[in-house]
């Protein structure tokens, strides 16, 4: 029998306050007097200055039993508003279990238990506390089957400089030369040499706490590029970037094979160096400038930057007089790829050409911007973002983490919300410096990615990855530590960049499509761990902030998915709904969907549509679903009818296209074509808004963009959206305003009520009721080529004994229409029965007056 003092201590790990006034208490299998208890007892935590920097909450007790007695615990947050949200997130080592709590076995001398919410502060590069209480550098890396971990710095120049003497003044981007280490170690900065890092038992390394080149005085955290030289399992060296680190080097696509003397801008991030960043402060100005020129183009930006304030100054007006939206049903997404910006500029655009679309966008009624992702992908000029490569730096091709905080901040004083796509279904193709064989080349131990017994069980070793139809192989899901990366970068999103949301890309090949790489048989362990990820990061962003917006990109109908946490679910608000595209537009290679604009633009003059089929979509729309006409898949990465002569893939030969190009099957929008084309796109974005979903549209939709937005033709397809909308896109702007506005400021529409009311296959239309507790509308829309102006009877119980009156018509002349409707008069239902004018290709919106 021993008795043991037990210390626990939880980090929260983050850079801001996220349980402020909240206590923290212990809870345990233990009894009174110490010993094990099924029946557990709680105990008030200590806050405490954390020796990461960070807030610590600690509490210690006496233990008593046999030595390798096992308990249990965790740490439950009670928060001044009465809500108590158990505060550990991470589930047990067992594919089959949901329980969350911690484990240790006792000892025969004192011992610290540790957990770490997030690793935002444990890892990476980070100001921490020494033991004599002053504040230092410390870098950490997980690296379990490393033999040896060393830490370098790399080497900046002024490329002037023949010499290559390394600097540490701020530069104009084209001027400074270096930031990459190669394989052989030219390109360390020689002043310091290679810091030895000591191992922790839990396979963490971390730099010596008294080293002199890393107090907090040096200026190690003011963008320092570096690296790791780990000693493989196998006793090979390999150079490796920081997982953890907040910006890389380099906004190019150079991936140099040895020594690199060229520009700083022209290395891809994911292989260059990682730099150091101090994340309690932020840039004073969106641009440092050179003082050398009067018009600074990026490329001549100054860099490392040299005005900095800290973040609290930076955040302290960050809202203005339009307040954020704080429901899901209260979203308009407008969804935009920042490569896509910059029209009749060089390159991919910019930070700073998205926040000058914003008043595009408040104008525009949508109260909610989803970007593409910005986590670092290699600054590909054409990429989408989808490939990343370091979780915790945003791409510096887009404008560096900083200038996205200035754009976060704009987006809220003008009262749109920011949700951001995050990948964690895959890494990168090229991520040999990053996640690929990071300590060991042994397959089985391939510490990021998911491996299936031994590689002598396959014809090639590749054969024990897994698959899960998405451009990569599978995480790792079983290690905690890999889980707990993705779930910390999810949160330094929340909580470093003040974002609002998040969309998790492809949650089913997450949970759902995991198959093995060498014959494609089911891997269910890779599901369940999947699972277990989801839910561990629905827990974690729960926890931190109750009201972000959570959406899954997710084709099953796993009811999981959308479950509240508390209840055991993964805690998704709403999961993307793609089906209701394929009925609706439906360009793609999908065989048996209704593809209503498809259809109608090729199937001859008024022959019957599947209207029956959208309705079904259209009534599952309330369902916790995010609903759209066009989204970045669907407008030039799928399958379709279009012939593209400039592919190369075979399997990306045909694609489809913008829904102004459907809308007429890619005829020329020339005068009555094109009038076509819009009351047709104003019918599928029509419906879409007033369905019972989350409504989301592709940017430049609502000018009538036509260019496929290709996955690898981003530039080249670049449309000027300032100039359509005063031009040729100027009626399609004018609607889409107007029908966001009516959603907004109508609160019935907003509800996910929604009644079918009639559809008839062979006249195109249909008709449903939308309400709550305090309006009620009819919606009548129509995909017929002739217009219903005589009048269309309507009969069923729902609509009652009202006077109706038309509130909104998409064929007013104010969008190019033809004026053909109710002219905003009072209609009488007697009944149920009523007769509604409808014009052709598209609909009108009935209000109920009491």
């Amino acid at each position: 029998m021993v008795k043991n003092r037990v210390t626990f201590r939880y980090y929260p790990g983050t850079y801001t306050d996220i349980f402020g006034e909240a206590q923290l208490v212990l809870e345990g299998s233990w009894n009174a007097d110490g010993g094990y208890s099924d029946q557990w007892q709680a105990q008030l935590m200590t806050r405490l200055p954390g020796d990461d920097g960070g807030a610590c909450y600690q509490a210690e007790l006496d233990l008593r039993g046999n030595a390798g007695d096992r308990f249990h615990w965790g740490v439950r947050a009670h928060f001044p508003d009465g809500r108590q949200v158990w505060a550990i997130p991470t589930e047990l080592h067992d594919g089959q279990s949901t329980e969350r709590y911690r484990s240790l076995t006792l000892g025969d001398a004192p011992q610290t238990e540790c957990y770490y919410l997030t690793h935002c502060r444990r890892l990476g590069a980070n100001k921490f506390r020494r033991p004599d209480g002053e504040l230092g550098v410390r870098f950490a890396v997980w690296a379990p089957y490393a033999r040896q971990v060393e830490l370098a710095f790399g080497t900046l120049w002024d490329s002037k400089d023949s010499k290559r003497r390394p600097t540490r003044n701020p530069l104009p981007m084209n001027d400074i030369a270096g930031g990459y280490i190669a394989d052989d170690g030219s390109g360390m900065d020689p002043e310091i040499g290679l810091i030895t890092l000591v191992r922790e038992p839990d396979g963490v390394w971390v730099t010596p706490l008294d080293h002199p080149a890393l107090a907090v005085s040096a200026p190690v955290l003011n963008h320092r590029p570096y690296m790791y030289r780990v000693t493989l399992e196998d006793g090979s060296i390999a150079w490796r970037t920081d997982l953890y680190s907040r910006c890389q080097v380099g906004s190019g696509a150079q991936h140099p094979d040895g020594t690199y003397l060229g520009l700083v801008q022209d290395l891809a991030g994911p292989v260059s160096c990682s730099v150091t960043v101090d994340p309690e402060l932020v840039t004073r100005y969106f641009a440092e400038e050179s003082p050398y020129l009067v018009t600074t183009p990026p490329s001549q930006r100054i860099w490392p930057e040299r005005h900095f304030i800290p973040a609290d100054t930076f955040w302290s007006d960050e809202f203005g007089a339009r307040p954020l939206p704080e429901r899901i049903e209260d979203l308009i997404i407008y969804e935009l790829h920042l490569g896509a910006l910059g029209f009749g500029k060089p390159g991919p655009g910019t930070l700073e050409d998205a926040i000058a679309l914003l008043d595009h966008l408040v104008e525009l009624n949508v109260n909610a911007i989803e970007l593409l992702p910005l986590a670092e992908f290699g600054g590909q000029t054409d990429g989408w973002g989808y490939q990343t490569s370091h979780y915790f730096a945003i791409e510096y091709s887009g404008g560096g983490r900083d200038q996205f905080k200035f754009f976060v901040r704009e987006c809220h004083r003008r009262g749109l919300a920011v949700i951001v796509d995050v990948v964690f279904n895959h890494y990168a193709a090229n991520a040999e410096r990053a996640e690929f064989a990071y300590d060991s080349r042994d397959p089985r131990h391939n510490l990021y990615y998911w491996y299936e017994g031994n590689p002598g069980d396959y014809a090639t070793a590749d054969g024990g990855y897994v698959d899960n139809l998405s451009s990569g192989w599978a995480p790792r899901y079983h290690e905690e530590y890999v889980r707990k990366m993705f779930i910390s970068s999810a949160v330094a999103l929340l909580t470093e960049f003040h974002v609002d949301g998040l969309r998790v890309d492809q949650t089913t090949s997450i949970h759902g499509y995991n198959v093995l790489h060498a014959d494609g048989r089911p891997v269910p362990a890779a599901n369940q761990f999947g699972a277990k990820l989801l839910r561990e990061l629905g827990n974690t962003l729960r926890l931190v902030r109750p009201g972000v917006f959570l959406m899954a990109e997710d084709h099953s109908d796993w009811d999981q998915v959308t479950l509240p946490v508390e209840r055991g679910g993964m805690g998704f608000d709403a999961r993307w709904y793609a089906d209701f595209y394929h009925h609706l537009a439906g360009d793609t290679e999908q065989g048996d969907k209704a593809k209503l604009l498809y259809r109608a633009a090729t199937d001859g003059s008024d022959s019957p549509l599947q209207m029956d089929w959208f309705a079904g979509a259209l009534s599952a729309s309330g369902d916790r679903k995010v609903v759209y006409s066009e989204s970045h898949d669907e407008a030039g990465n799928s399958k379709g009818p279009f012939l593209d002569p400039e592919a190369n893939e075979e399997d990306k030969r045909f694609t489809s296209e913008r829904t102004i190009v459907v809308a007429v099957n890619g005829a020329p929008l020339v005068d009555e074509t094109r009038r076509y084309a819009e009351a047709r796109c104003r019918f599928a974005w029509g419906i879409t808004a007033l369905s019972a979903g989350v409504p989301m549209f592709l940017f430049g939709e609502e000018v009538g963009f036509r260019q496929r937005f290709k996955y690898n033709a981003v530039i080249a397809n670049k449309e000027d959206i300032h100039g359509m909308r005063r031009s040729s896109g100027q009626n399609l702007y004018r609607f889409y305003q107007d029908i966001n506005g009516l959603r907004l400021g109508r609160s019935g529409l907003r509800s996910r009520q929604l009644q079918l009311v009639h559809v008839h296959n062979d006249n195109r239309l249909l008709a449903f009721l939308r309400w709550d507790d305090d309006q009620r509308f009819l919606v009548v829309a129509s995909l017929a080529d002739h217009p219903y102006d005589d009048g269309y009877n309507l009969s069923h119980p729902a609509i009652g004994d009202s006077e109706w009156q038309e509130v909104f018509n998409s064929d007013s002349s104010h969008y190019g229409g033809d004026n053909i409707g109710n002219l905003g008069g009072m209609l009488a239902a007697r009944g149920g029965d009523i007769r509604v004018v409808v014009p052709h290709a598209g609909f009108v919106v009935l209000q109920a007056r009491h």
